[in-house]
């Protein structure tokens, strides 16, 4: 049995449930709410030293963390990671500029608009966040123009990557209207078998 340690609201954990759920797997999880400090604890540091969610935890005491890692260990040998190289290198290429040019401007500016207070002093990062998450999503558009997905022609996990915080851009302020190919590529992955929303 498979045992996720995560935060139902979280997009970077949503991604493991998502694909979980469309492998038609059964796993254990174990919902950790990391606002209230439950990664801090010195039982969770010792399953996770860097004291974040999602983890991966196998029935030999296995434990993976960091979200695009345990979607690779996941989907290993299913249609969801390829097994030709050139393919593999796209959908790892989508990974990292998910976690690198996506998640740190778009998931942050939608944590900073749902779950601090309007007074709050970072507030005032919104307009540099929204810059920069614009920028991805320019990325992604471009590419999405003249392709159904993100890396070579089937649905993978470089797209359950960016679908978990991409879908959900406009509750840290982004305009999705202004992305009609995003829009049709939210559509076809909302359509795709096993499918599963995210849990706020």
């Amino acid at each position: 049995m498979i045992t996720i340690y995560g935060k139902r609201s979280s997009g970077n954990c949503y991604k493991l449930q998502l694909l979980l759920d469309q492998l038609g797997h059964d796993y254990r999880w174990i919902e950790v709410d990391s606002a209230r400090g439950e990664t801090r604890t010195a039982e969770y540091l010792a399953k996770n030293p860097n004291g974040k969610v999602p983890l991966l935890e196998l029935d030999d005491g296995r434990r993976l963390a960091e979200s695009d890692a345990i979607l690779c260990y996941l989907a290993e040998g299913t249609s969801y990671l390829p097994n030709d190289a050139w393919l593999r290198a796209q959908t790892l290429q989508w990974l990292f500029f998910e976690q690198y040019s996506h998640e740190p401007y778009i998931a942050v500016a939608r944590f900073i608009s749902l779950y601090l207070p309007a007074d709050h002093p970072r507030r005032a990062e919104l307009p540099q966040l929204h810059q920069q998450g614009a920028k991805a999503l320019a990325v992604m558009e471009a590419h999405l123009a003249s392709h159904d997905w993100l890396a070579g022609e089937r649905y993978s996990i470089a797209d359950i990557a960016l679908y978990a915080y991409t879908h959900c851009a406009a509750d840290g302020g982004f305009d999705l209207a202004v992305y009609p190919a995003i829009l049709a590529w939210l559509a076809r992955v909302k359509s795709q078998p096993g499918y599963s929303p995210l849990q706020h």
